[in-house]
C-alpha cells in the first residue's frame, strides 16, 4: 500500500472533521428505542465467507475482518456477494471518510442488473459525498425493472443522520421481505417501502453488493460539486457484515428474519415510534413530495 495511502486511512483533516462534528452535535438527538435490535439477531459473516471483489482489486484491502475499500483516479471498488438472495436481512458496519468526498458514493445494496441489464431492480443505501461543513446524505432509493432504459423511475428519499457517520462504524441495513423493504441506521427503521402492487415492488432475486465509485454529475447538490481528486483517496471502510436470507437455492418454506418482536407482521409501534422521529427530524427529500415529479409513474405515492 502506498504510504500517502496508509496514512490518510487514519489522519484526517483537523478543520473538517471539527466543524462537521460541531454542525452534528449541535442538532444531534438521541433516537427513542426501537425496542427490537435486529442487529443482535442475525451473527456477522467474515467478507470471505459472504462476498467476493468484483472490481478494482488494487483498491480493496481485507484486515482483520474489516474491509477498506477506495477510489482515486485510476479506479475505485466494489464487491458482490457469493449467493442471489429472494429476500433477507442484508447489512454492514460502515465508516465514512470525512472532509471533501463530493460527488463520491459509498453503498451497500442490492440489484440483480448483471442478470438484467437495462431492466434490472435495485434496493439502495448510498452515502452521497459532501464538501466540509456540511453533513453526509444517506439515500435510499428502489427501482423495479427501469433502470438503463431511458425511463429511470427513482424512489428516493434522502436524509441526515444524527451523528457524525466519519467517526465511527455504524450499522445500516437492508430488510427485504416478499411484503415489505425497511431500511435501518443502528437497528432505527428509517424508511418502510410497502408491497402495494407487483408493478411497483421489486421480486426477482438480487446480489448484495458494496462500492465506492465517482458519480460527479449528480451525487452531490445534483452535480454542483464534483469530485477533486486532490483530496483522493477517497475511501469507504465495511465490517460486520449480515447476510441471513433466503438463497435462490433455498426451498420455498424459507422466510427472512423476523422484523420485529412475536406478534407483529411489520414493525411494532415502538419501532413505528422510532422511524417516525427519524422521518421528522432527519428526512430531507421524499420523492412522494416532490411537484416535479409525475406522479402516474410512481402511483404508490
Amino acid at each position: 500500500m502506498p504510504s500517502s495511502l496508509f496514512s490518510f486511512l487514519y489522519v484526517a483533516p483537523l478543520f473538517s472533521f471539527l466543524s462537521l462534528s460541531s454542525i452534528i452535535s449541535s442538532s444531534a438527538q438521541r433516537p427513542p428505542s426501537p425496542g427490537y435490535y435486529l442487529t443482535s439477531k442475525i451473527s456477522t459473516v467474515n467478507f470471505d465467507q459472504g462476498f467476493r471483489n468484483l472490481w478494482g482489486p488494487q483498491h480493496q484491502r481485507l484486515d482483520q475482518g474489516s474491509l477498506t475499500i477506495w477510489l482515486d483516479s485510476t479506479s475505485g471498488s466494489g464487491f458482490k456477494s457469493l449467493n442471489s438472495y429472494r429476500s433477507g436481512y442484508f447489512g454492514a458496519a460502515i465508516k465514512l471518510q470525512p472532509g471533501y468526498t463530493a460527488g463520491v458514493i459509498t453503498s451497500i445494496y442490492l440489484s440483480n442488473n448483471q442478470d438484467h441489464p437495462g431492466n434490472h431492480d435495485e434496493i439502495d443505501i448510498e452515502f452521497l459525498g459532501t464538501t466540509p461543513g456540511k453533513p453526509y446524505v444517506l439515500q435510499t432509493n428502489v427501482y423495479i425493472r427501469g433502470s438503463g432504459d431511458g425511463n429511470i423511475i427513482g424512489r428516493e428519499m434522502k436524509f441526515h443522520l444524527w451523528f457524525d457517520p466519519t467517526q465511527d462504524f455504524h450499522n445500516y441495513a437492508i430488510l427485504w421481505k416478499p411484503s415489505e423493504i425497511i431500511f435501518f441506521v443502528d437497528d432505527v427503521p428509517i424508511r418502510r417501502y410497502p408491497r402495494k402492487s407487483d408493478a411497483t415492488y421489486p421480486t426477482r432475486p438480487m446480489y448484495v453488493y458494496g462500492s465506492v465509485w465517482d458519480a460527479s454529475s449528480w451525487a452531490t447538490e445534483n452535480g454542483k460539486y464534483k469530485a477533486d481528486y486532490r483530496y483522493q483517496p477517497f475511501i469507504g471502510r465495511y465490517r460486520n457484515f449480515r447476510l441471513q436470507g433466503c438463497t435462490i437455492q433455498s426451498p420455498n418454506s424459507c422466510k427472512p428474519p423476523s422484523t420485529s418482536p412475536y406478534g407483529y407482521d411489520s414493525l411494532s409501534p415502538q419501532q413505528f415510534a422510532s422511524m417516525q422521529w427519524a422521518q421528522n427530524n432527519y428526512l430531507v427529500y421524499n420523492y412522494c413530495h416532490d411537484p416535479r415529479r409525475d406522479h402516474t409513474l410512481i402511483p404508490e405515492c
